[in-house]
């Protein structure tokens, strides 16, 4: 198990790594459309929906690497006075009652709508140059996918601690 557990980790952490360069990509393709626009009058088709589109694929595909690093909100106001085996337990709890029924409704909604894009090759309507939206709806099935694996990498890390009192890792 701690083998599956590494390699969720390690996968989420390589994705970590590889999604932060898409903030450049973002930003010099808006940088390129603002010159276009504004210095030389020649706006792109493009320029407004590609960065939007790296934004979402950085967005979701990040999720697993955020949950990872434990950055996603929470209300630590009560949290944080409990003890860590008593943390361990209601994470678990949360994890089946709230984690897994909403997380696997959104991959199975995010799988229905990728797999449909693909068959239909759906197109982009935001702008006039309909560029194929089957790429992001992908890339929110693979965010959602990796979110999963990593919400149960981290249940067995605090079921490990909840039944015997001491960090798994």
């Amino acid at each position: 198990m701690k083998t599956l557990i590494r390699y969720i980790d390690t996968v989420n952490e390589w994705m970590g790594e590889l999604v932060k360069w898409f903030v450049i990509a973002a930003c010099l393709v808006t940088c390129l459309e603002v010159t276009q626009r504004y210095v030389f009058n020649r706006p792109t088709m493009w320029g407004y929906e590609i960065p939007i589109m790296i934004a979402g694929a950085m967005y979701c595909l990040s999720w697993g690497h955020v949950h990872k690093h434990k950055g996603h909100v929470r209300v630590d106001i009560v949290y944080n006075r409990l003890s860590d085996r008593v943390k361990a337990i209601f994470d678990s709890a949360l994890f089946v009652c709230l984690f897994v029924p909403v997380i696997g409704f959104i991959g199975y909604q995010a799988w229905n709508w990728m797999v449909r894009a693909w068959e239909i090759g759906e197109k982009s309507v935001f702008t006039y140059w309909y560029p194929p939206i089957a790429p992001l709806r992908t890339a929110i099935f693979i965010g959602v996918a990796l979110f999963m694996l990593q919400g149960l990498a981290q249940f067995w890390r605090d079921l490990h601690m909840a039944v015997k009192g001491v960090p798994y890792d």
